[in-house]
């Protein structure tokens, strides 16, 4: 089958984007909810729900379990089952996610046992494993490797531990939590995520019977206990930050004026004082941001450094980068997060662009350089999206191929990007 993909005609720097862009529901905390249905002793009904390819396969690995599932509009309720003999997650289907590693805490920790593959998703350098299987073995867990897959049991359950993250981890974090809740006895995390998404969830876990205290702090304490109780209550995902994120930088490269609506100000902090360093406005009006008066050239130059929640996001280092390369003299980039993940730098300086990779986690971008349309292939979901912004402000034609990456975390954006006065199509 052919593989789809995206032809942008770029606008060769000039500023005429102009109007409004919905945020959709925020994809990580959609992967993160889906999951935790397994906590739950009955229907459990998730609004707001982003319509993108992560969450399908999410829902559809939920439904191979023996989950009951209706689906609605940006809306799901979820049945889990009450006994599973054997929980085995599609091998196929979960390699291609690296979420599905967050159904380890519920599943074993309710059933006793699981299966599953090495996690897949996009490739940007190493996503340890160990942090999960030690964290498991802590708990009492017996795992079993095989050149496939992992075997996870706790015949007797999951008892509590105090568990240390020697890195912090959003998705080791949020499958703890989930682990700990269904556990025998005390559960103490500590150097845990402070994203908003796990704040979200794990205030709504609370309302549903969780005992967690410490959220909104690095150390965690929860106590186990029995199922949760899920209907009549709605879980609301969060405005997807990441999204609101990249449509604001779109603005600051190619927008005459562009507002973005439906999303959370108060999670864009960071990225909204790296745009400020840059120069222009940035105006926020309840839960709308207004990009504009970004119309003088070259941007003012920063360095940028990535860091876990209210630090800068690494999901939006590629994005950044482009702006990068039209600002005015040298910026050094430092990704802190993922190894690997400024691969990307050598496909921009095919369109132009004079970037230099120092090492696994650090490199310079020098401006402003005119970039050129290119034809490229996207590597994994945030890369993609920053070829994508490259393109629209490059002369010429632009040929984005595998998309389908992009697809897991932007819902039809070429058909959202059109309004504003893109020449984008998808083929």
């Amino acid at each position: 089958m052919m593989q789809e993909k995206f032809v942008i005609q770029g606008l060769e720097g000039k500023r005429i984007l102009t109007g409004t862009i919905k945020i959709n529901g925020s994809k990580n905390d959609a992967v993160q909810a889906i999951a935790a249905s397994f906590l739950f002793r009955e229907r459990l009904t998730l609004t707001n729900l982003p319509p993108i390819d992560d969450v399908d396969k999410m829902l559809t690995l939920v439904e191979q379990l023996g989950s009951q599932i209706i689906r609605g509009k940006c809306e799901v309720q979820i049945n889990p089952p009450s006994n599973l003999s054997r929980v085995t997650l599609d091998m196929k289907l979960a390699k291609k996610i690296r979420a599905s590693i967050l159904f380890t805490g519920p599943l074993l920790a309710r059933y006793h046992a699981i299966t599953f593959p090495h996690p897949g998703g996009c490739v940007i350098g190493e996503r340890p494993i160990d942090l999960f299987l030690s964290g498991f073995q802590m708990m009492g867990a017996r795992v079993t490797e095989s050149d496939q897959n992992y075997t996870i049991e706790a015949p007797t359950g999951l008892t509590g531990a105090e568990i240390f993250f020697r890195n912090v981890s959003v998705t080791a974090t949020e499958t703890f939590i989930f682990a700990a809740i269904l556990a025998r006895g005390t559960t103490i995390l500590k150097n845990c995520a402070l994203e908003p998404e796990i704040m979200n969830l794990g205030h709504f876990l609370i309302s549903a019977g969780a005992k967690i205290d410490g959220l909104g702090t690095p150390t965690l304490t929860i106590e186990g206990g029995g199922l949760l109780n899920g209907a009549p209550r709605a879980y609301s995902i969060l405005p997807d930050r990441i999204e609101a994120g990249s449509f604001l930088i779109l603005g600051a490269l190619a927008g005459k004026k562009i507002t973005v609506t439906d999303c959370e100000p108060a999670h864009l902090t960071s990225l909204i004082h790296h745009l400020k360093l840059a120069g222009g406005t940035i105006k926020i009006d309840g839960p709308s941001v207004t990009v504009s008066n970004f119309d003088h050239q070259p941007f003012k130059n920063f360095n940028l450094t990535t860091h876990e929640y209210p630090g800068f996001p690494t999901d939006l280092q590629a994005p950044l980068a482009v702006l990068l390369t039209q600002a005015a003299g040298r910026s050094a980039i430092f990704e802190t997060i993922f190894s690997g993940r400024l691969l990307y730098l050598e496909t921009l300086n095919r369109m132009g662009a004079q970037t230099t990779i120092l090492n696994p986690h650090e490199a310079l971008v020098s401006g402003p350089t005119p970039l050129k349309g290119k034809e490229m292939e996207s590597p994994d979901l945030r890369a993609g999206l920053a070829y994508v912004l490259a393109g629209i402000i490059a002369k010429g034609e632009t040929i984005v191929h595998n998309i389908h990456y992009i697809d897991r975390g932007y819902e039809r954006i070429d058909e959202r990007l059109r309004p504003l006065g893109l020449a984008i199509k998808r083929c």
